[in-house]
């Protein structure tokens, strides 16, 4: 996704991603050169398997970039030294795409030329789904680890996710509220010229309607706004039980602030876009978002023995708890050594059946694809509350 966020959302996550459709992107490396890189077999004696990779690590989403690249990195890392793949090592090759469709699209050209055989990435759902649309022309297999849109993977069978996505997000944070917090009326404000934020809003919309849950007031805004106090206010004044806010973190603190200013007391729930929300308010003002819950990918609090030693590996490495795309990052890139080591070659198509058939056990859970090549598994739902993103449950899909 367009997204798709520190982590706890400092210590855990806290976590984008986005529906609609990408402009037409330009056309790939592969189609100028009328040859399609991603034909080969096993790698010779001594080289190694290149994996792309593409991510914002600057800009305003590089919070998101940054944290799923150190996922990637730690994995490699970890690989390499257990021996690598069929033989060889792994090596990445990184793009910095900035958040931006046409910088993506400039990077995945490179990386095609320096002969990739795999696609990690791309971050954000708008330049995931560009570089989709021309890995689906060149047959490369391509996972992102954290674009949530739900187009990204119909662009071709070879298009896959680590995330689960915008839909079931809004799904599952309506069933959250309807079951888990009995909320009968509900309030939202959203992002009315995002995709992501839109997409959550009418999944949410609709499962909140087959529970029975009331919408009392909808309320949006622009790309640009920075003041909902208006939008806020005839919120508060329907008085809903919880107020759904499907954004990233930089637009989350801003409302959140300005929710608590307006007389809003209740809790304010949304998704993985709220990942660094914590890490964005100043320490005195976290209250703001006490109370508040956000579906996510994993939780660092989790004891599970694989969770554990990759929050230890990757604290010790970065110096920080790594939050819900760092760990989709680092399950990614196990994930494609797997699949490569399942193919027994680096050939695409072989790489491409292999992860459909995957059964991977990682950071963020027991990962099966269905047949739109999006994972099966639960959603964790944290609580933040004292500056911390604190596990709360898991919820499953309907």
């Amino acid at each position: 996704m367009k997204k798709l966020l520190a982590m706890a959302l400092a210590t855990v996550i806290a976590a984008g991603m986005f529906t609609g459709c990408a402009p037409k992107p330009a056309e790939s490396s592969a189609d100028s050169a009328g040859t399609n890189n991603t034909e080969s077999s096993a790698p010779a004696s001594g080289e190694a398997i290149k994996l792309g990779v593409l991510a914002p690590l600057t800009g305003e989403v590089s919070v998101y970039g940054v944290a799923a690249k150190n996922g990637i990195e730690l994995a490699v890392e970890e690989i390499n030294k257990a021996g690598g793949v069929l033989g060889s090592q792994l090596e990445l090759m990184i793009e910095d795409e900035k958040g931006d469709v046409s910088e993506a699209v400039n990077g995945y050209n490179k990386l095609m030329s320096k002969g990739m055989v795999a696609l990690l990435g791309d971050v954000t759902s708008k330049p995931t789904m560009a570089v989709a649309e021309l890995a689906a022309a060149d047959g490369l297999p391509m996972i992102t680890a954290t674009g949530t849109a739900l187009p990204i993977t119909t662009y071709g069978p070879n298009v896959f996710r680590t995330c689960f996505t915008d839909p079931f997000q809004g799904r599952i944070m309506a069933k959250f509220a309807a079951e888990n917090l009995k909320a009968k009326n509900v309030a939202i404000v959203y992002n009315t010229s995002d995709d992501y934020s839109t997409g959550l809003v009418a999944a949410f919309e609709e499962m909140a309607a087959s529970k029975g849950v009331t919408i009392v007031a909808k309320e949006g805004y622009g790309a640009d706004d920075k003041d909902f106090k208006a939008q806020l206010t005839k919120i508060a004044a329907a008085k809903p039980d919880a107020l759904f806010v499907p954004d990233y973190y930089t637009k989350v603190a801003l409302i959140a602030t300005q929710a608590r200013e307006v007389g809003f007391t209740g809790p304010m729930l949304g998704a993985d876009g709220w990942d660094g929300v914590l890490g964005t308010l100043d320490e005195a003002n976290q209250s703001v978002v006490n109370g508040c819950y956000i579906s996510n990918h994993y939780s660092a609090q989790d004891t599970d023995a694989k969770v554990a030693g990759f929050v230890k590996a990757y604290t010790e490495k970065y110096g920080e708890t790594p939050n819900a795309f760092a760990a989709l990052g680092y399950d990614t890139a196990y994930m494609m050594a797997q699949a490569i080591t399942n193919a027994g070659n680096t050939d695409a198509q072989a790489i491409v059946d292999a992860m459909k058939a995957i059964e991977f056990d990682g950071v963020t859970g027991h990962i099966t694809f269905d047949a739109d090549n999006n994972p099966i598994k639960d959603a964790t739902i944290l609580k933040l509350m004292d500056g911390a993103a604190n596990f709360d449950s898991k919820v499953a899909a309907e």
